[in-house]
């Protein structure tokens, strides 16, 4: 049995420093992926689209900047609130995203209370596996 742990929120598309737009999310993580995050951004096409990294960088990127490559994540301030920026490449394009702070570690929390740092490989059962294997 897996748990699903997921929140809808709306992130911000960042454009240019003048420009942002609004963009419906889904951050999704699944006890059975446990060392993974998911988010599906719902912007104007046909399909979602779909990101998964490291739980550990989204919950680093709360805190301090990190990540390199494909994914950045670092906490800043805009108009006196705390958010998270999260900087996504790929070969269909960068995109740079704000999301809301308060909302990102509350989730987050709710992810670590189901699967504490440190337990991710529990729950993928593989010292389970490896017992039955060697029992033979």
């Amino acid at each position: 049995m897996h748990t699903v742990v997921e929140r809808e929120l709306e992130l911000r598309l960042i454009l240019s420093p003048e420009r942002a737009v609004p963009v419906p999310a889904r951050l999704a993580y699944r006890t059975d992926d446990p060392y993974a995050v998911h988010i599906t951004f719902h912007i104007n096409s046909d399909h979602p689209v779909y990101w998964t990294f490291a739980r550990e960088l989204l919950v680093e990127g709360v805190f301090r900047p990190c990540g390199h490559g494909d994914v950045r994540v670092w906490p800043t301030k805009t108009d006196g609130h705390s958010v998270v920026l999260m900087a996504l490449s790929s070969p269909d394009g960068d995109a740079l995203l704000e999301a809301p702070a308060a909302q990102v570690s509350a989730w987050l929390e709710r992810t670590l209370r189901v699967v504490p740092p440190g337990s991710e490989s529990e729950q993928l059962g593989i010292d389970d596996a490896l017992d039955q294997l060697l029992a033979r």
